[in-house]
C-alpha cells in the first residue's frame, strides 16, 4: 500500500509538472484524480455512518435509563444542499477558506430529540426504531466502502498500467 502512495505521489508530481504547449498559449495540465468529489462526498459518508454507528449504540445501551434522550446523526440533508449549491469547487488549504470545495464543510451533526417521550420515565428510545436505523445504517457503510473501493481499485489499475 506505502509503495501504491508513493507511486500515486510521483505520478501526480510528473502531471502537475508538465506543461503542454499548444500553439502560443501554455496550458497546465492539473490531475484531478486526488481532488474527485465523488472521493470526497464518498469519504464524509463514511464518516457520518462511523458517528451514526456509535449514536445508536448508545441510544440502545441507554433504553432502560430513566430520563434519557435518544441523539440522531444529521447529515444527508446537509450533503444534499451542498452538492445542490452548484458553487465551482475551488482548491483551498482549509475547509474555512471562502471559495473552498462545498462538499469539506459538510460535517455530520449529533442532535438530541427533546420533543418526543416514549415511557413514563422520560425515556425516548425506541428498540426496533434503533434496529432498522442499525440495519440502514450498515447497508450505507458497506455501499460507500464498496464504492470507494472500486474507485480505488481503478487507480491501482491505471497506475500499474493494467497489469
Amino acid at each position: 500500500m506505502q509503495e501504491l502512495v508513493k507511486r500515486c505521489i510521483i505520478l501526480k508530481r510528473k502531471i502537475s509538472n508538465r506543461v503542454e504547449k499548444r500553439g502560443r498559449v501554455e496550458v497546465s495540465q492539473q490531475m484531478k484524480v486526488f481532488d474527485d468529489p465523488v472521493k470526497t462526498g464518498l469519504a464524509k459518508t463514511l464518516d457520518a455512518a462511523a458517528l451514526r454507528q456509535r449514536v445508536i449504540a448508545d441510544n440502545i445501551a441507554n433504553v432502560d435509563t430513566p430520563g434519557f434522550k435518544k441523539s440522531v446523526v444529521r447529515f444527508e440533508d446537509a450533503l444534499r444542499r451542498a452538492l445542490k449549491s452548484g458553487a465551482l469547487p475551488l482548491r483551498g488549504t482549509d475547509p474555512r477558506h471562502i471559495g473552498a470545495d462545498p462538499l469539506s464543510s459538510v460535517i455530520p451533526q449529533v442532535e438530541q430529540v427533546n420533543t418526543t417521550t416514549l415511557r413514563t420515565d422520560g425515556n425516548n428510545v425506541d428498540v426496533e426504531e434503533e434496529m432498522v436505523n442499525l440495519v440502514t445504517n450498515n447497508l450505507t457503510y458497506q455501499a460507500a466502502v464498496r464504492f470507494i473501493t472500486g474507485k480505488f481499485s481503478a487507480l491501482k489499475y491505471v497506475i500499474s498500467g493494467g497489469r
